[in-house]
């Protein structure tokens, strides 16, 4: 648990939460009429919210495979950490639905 110590393990954490909101208004900005507001809160009440998450986290991914390449395996362990909980906050939304 030495990895939790280091700083590139939040730096990890850090961006694969900022890439992954870029994703999510990327995507609504690109495919909806709406603004950004008013489209999350319409795929909550439809209850796509979790789909729309988990298709802007696929961005970590790449993120993920470039960081393994260069042994940077802190900042690799702090995207598997955020898309746990990405992973939560989805199977959370998905249940109260």
């Amino acid at each position: 648990m030495d990895f939790i110590k280091n700083k590139f393990f939040y730096w990890g954490i850090l961006t694969g939460l900022l890439w992954t909101c870029f994703g999510v208004i990327f995507l609504l900005f690109f495919l909806s009429d709406l603004t950004i507001e008013k489209s999350i809160l319409s795929l909550y009440t439809q209850n796509k919210l979790g789909g729309l998450i988990s298709i802007a986290a696929l961005i970590n991914l790449p993120i993920f495979f470039i960081a393994l390449r260069k042994n940077k395996f802190e900042f690799a362990s702090g995207l598997v950490a955020i898309s746990l909980l990405f992973v939560l906050i989805i199977a959370l939304l998905k249940i109260n639905s």
